[in-house]
């Protein structure tokens, strides 16, 4: 099959919002025909804003996923979202996205202000979520959770619970039942789908061994597979740009 021409775009949150966004992008497929993909996770839950040819504009909260999933881009669709780092659940949306595991909620259509409109320009709708984001927060983080998600994000995975619990001065029991009812998912299991995500760097240098703390090239090779469904030669490829993720990555 053909690659369709999609038009992706990312822009990075201005440093007062990076404890809680990972990123803005936009993505549109201006053709006449469907695209398909494959959605992988990345550590991180969206809020997603889209309308097509075929559906309404709409708002969809989208959870953390744990398994690649199929999907297609309808055409003539446009979306713009907001890809959330973990704390953003508690301090920003304030809602728990553990029900979301590999799962959606549409949103009111009028969420944060945001028009069909604000999808045409990428950059008026960076800064218009942006001002909403910003509106919503009204507390700082906790000092442990702080911590926590500092150096969890800073060693993209590879801390073991027992380093990253140490650091927090929390106990891993507290923040595993922290973790299961806020995300759905255990600290060790999301630290996977991090260190999971940060091998997509060396993967598109054509890198295809373990940089990151795996075991060998035999655990390497399964976790790729778990998470995207395919082996890192053929993630590599990313034949037809089938993982829109993969395409284009954000800079860090």
């Amino acid at each position: 099959m053909t690659a369709i021409d999609i038009d992706y775009n990312v822009m990075q949150p201005d440093q007062p919002l990076f404890k809680f966004v990972k990123a803005f992008w936009r993505l549109s497929n201006p053709s006449d025909n469907e695209k398909p993909v494959t959605i992988v996770p990345d550590g991180c839950f969206d809020v997603l804003f889209s309308i097509s040819a075929t559906e309404p504009f709409h708002v969809i909260l989208a959870g953390l996923g744990t398994e690649p999933g199929p999907a297609f881009i309808a055409p003539h669709t446009v979306t713009c979202a907001v890809n959330f780092k973990l704390p953003a659940a508690e301090y920003v949306l304030k809602t728990s996205i553990a029900p979301l595991l590999n799962g959606v909620h549409y949103l009111p259509a009028d969420f944060w202000g945001i028009t069909p409109a604000d999808l045409d320009n990428f950059g008026q709708f960076c800064k218009k979520a942006s001002a909403a984001i910003a509106g919503a927060i009204h507390e700082a983080i906790d000092p442990r959770k702080y911590a926590l998600f500092q150096l969890m994000y800073a060693s993209e995975g590879e801390s073991t619970v027992r380093e990253l619990a140490e650091a927090a001065q929390w106990s891993s029991r507290q923040i595993n039942r922290y973790f299961q009812q806020w995300f759905g998912m255990s600290l060790k299991a999301y630290c996977n789908i991090l260190r999971y995500r940060a091998s997509f760097k060396q993967i598109q240098e054509g890198k295809l061994f373990p940089e990151q703390d795996f075991v060998d090239q035999a655990h390497f090779i399964k976790a790729v597979k778990r998470y995207s469904g395919v082996t890192p030669k053929e993630l590599a490829r990313n034949k037809d740009d089938r993982f829109i993720q993969f395409f284009r990555l954000p800079e860090q």
